[in-house]
């Protein structure tokens, strides 16, 4: 592995795709401790320390949001513009076309469609957030020219940073959206390093030992969820054409244990964050409005056995859902007719469709409950134990996604080597 590591700093090409997202990386933690005008660091503190409701967003926006920074935002406009687009597919035939069946092309024209939606997405979620912050006192008051300026500020934030992942997308190595993601949580673990450090004493030893034994395990846990697949045997018959004989060959078509990835857990955490959201709002309000906003937000917080399990069901439910929009077996089907290819024992069409369905729900279930409980862990383990200086170990969300951009980017190195006639990791 480390041969493997220094070769790639030797191959001039990769090396120079490497050290271009090492820069990329560097801009955009400066953007991210860039504060907006008027930010109060002192009611900053209090509000977050407080108010754990955008703790999980703030994973996605590495760190960006809690700092009040100029892409406060992160890149949850674009993957929300993302999702909303794959979910319109299933009531616009066109959409869905060019999503699914007009190849490259198609997806550089969705992609296209999914920037469009992300500017306006992004001035809507950055006026809310600055109202929101101003009432809290987190942000002074601001004029209407002042709110204009801000939020187009943010939105800009917001765009700037979507195109740095584009950069990386087409310059660099992997998927730059997951990337960037990843640099932000990164970015927060010497952090939470240091607040160990300063607050160790010899009598946390066991508790050290233990959370990051657990963190081994689940590491192992995700890496082998995510990389399990399930292989379906196909066969291709044989043809006879000019003379020549074609076809004959045995492959399989693997089904992934967790197709959907981190997408359910972003769509659990949108539902989840939209009352505590809408009572934040509603605490400056009269006082019986005031009071059944405090009790909302209280049912929202992740310390509630009410959030968990809300959560793991909205987990489990989204990642049904999810992979129904993103994955159909009866095409899948129909195109290993079209090419001659059909499953040993199950006859090619209909038949076949609903041999897929059937393994696809089995194996869903592993991997949706999986997913469901690798979310709510965290609150799981802080719930029992009363702990949270060491939860950024078992992060939930942050590990899974740490853990695939990884796997992913590996993968790519992988392929990147391979092509230069070097042999792959191993």
């Amino acid at each position: 592995m480390v041969q493997k590591l220094l070769l790639l700093f030797k191959i001039k090409e990769l090396k120079n795709k490497i050290l271009f997202i090492l820069v990329i990386f560097g801009v955009f933690r400066i953007a991210a401790n860039l504060p907006v005008p008027g930010v109060d660091s002192g009611e900053v503190e209090r509000f977050f320390g407080s108010n754990q409701v955008f703790g999980l967003l703030n994973i996605f926006s590495g760190g960006a949001l809690e700092q009040v920074s100029i892409v406060m935002l992160g890149l949850g406009p674009f993957i929300t513009a993302t999702i909303i687009l794959q979910l319109m597919t299933m009531i616009f035939p066109k959409l869905k076309e060019i999503y699914q069946e007009e190849g490259e092309q198609g997806r550089q024209k969705f992609n296209q469609y999914g920037r469009m939606l992300t500017v306006p997405l992004a001035a809507l979620q950055g006026f809310s957030f600055i109202t929101l912050l101003t009432q809290q006192g987190v942000i002074e008051s601001l004029g209407k020219f002042d709110m204009f300026v801000t939020t187009l500020t943010v939105t800009a934030g917001a765009v700037f940073l979507m195109w740095l992942g584009e950069l990386i997308s087409e310059k660099g190595i992997g998927n730059g959206t997951s990337l960037m993601i990843f640099a932000g949580i990164v970015a927060s673990v010497p952090l939470s390093v240091q607040q160990i450090i300063v607050t160790f004493t010899s009598d946390m030893i066991p508790t050290v030992i233990a959370f990051f034994v657990l963190a081994v395990v689940i590491i192992a846990g995700v890496v082998t969820v995510n990389e399990a697949r399930r292989n379906i045997p196909v066969s291709y018959a044989k043809r006879v054409r000019g003379g020549k004989m074609f076809g004959g060959a045995n492959t399989f078509l693997p089904l992934n244990l967790n197709p959907a990835g981190v997408i359910p857990i972003i769509f659990a955490l949108s539902i989840m964050l939209f009352p505590a959201m809408v009572a934040n709002f509603l605490q400056a309000s009269s006082s019986a409005i005031a009071v059944k906003a405090t009790s909302i937000l209280y049912a929202f917080s992740q310390n509630t056995w009410l959030y968990g399990i809300a959560y793991f069901v909205l987990v489990v439910a989204f990642t049904y859902f999810y992979t129904a929009v993103t994955f159909n077996p009866q095409n899948v089907a129909n195109n290993l007719q079209k090419q001659g290819g059909f499953v040993p024992g199950i006859r090619p069409g209909k038949a076949t469709a609903e041999h897929l369905y059937y393994i696809l729900n089995r194996t869903l279930l592993i991997g949706a409950l999986f997913l469901g409980g690798i979310a709510v862990l965290p609150s799981v383990i802080q719930g029992i134990t009363g702990i949270t200086a060491f939860t950024f170990l078992i992060g939930g969300t942050s590990v899974l996604i740490v853990v695939s951009v990884v796997l992913e980017t590996v993968r790519q190195i992988d392929s990147q080597l391979i092509m230069r006639e070097y042999e792959g990791f191993k």
